[in-house]
């Protein structure tokens, strides 16, 4: 029996690399709902607690934590973050700077 199995080296876009549309919107969200998850954890509120916050119900937070994101925008991702006491600071560079590993997307939440 022939074994068929390759390894490929991926990019630094899961999202790309399983051929989602707009791979590095889907890269910016899950960094944001990592985020979003990571605040819920470190503040150690319930779901139910982190959906009053947010102004969501606590089926919708169980749904965004699990992924499912999809139809949510970056906006109002960004939004439940100011809605959990944190500000968003985006960073944009030149297009001709030189890219380091994990330089890519730079999101910084923050308590205000």
């Amino acid at each position: 029996m022939k074994d068929d199995t390759s390894i490929k080296r991926g990019s630094k876009n899961l999202f790309k690399d399983l051929g989602y549309a707009d791979p590095e919107t889907h890269l910016l969200k899950a960094g944001l709902v990592t985020r979003i998850g990571d605040i819920i954890a470190k503040t150690k509120l319930t779901q139910a607690e982190a959906a009053e916050r947010m102004g969501l119900s606590q089926p919708d937070v169980s749904r965004l934590l699990r992924g499912n994101f999809r139809e949510v925008s970056v906006e109002r991702l960004m939004r439940l973050l100011t809605k959990l006491g944190y500000d968003v600071d985006i960073v944009v560079r030149s297009a001709g700077k030189t890219k380091r590993a994990g330089d890519t997307l730079h999101l910084h939440a923050q308590p205000v």
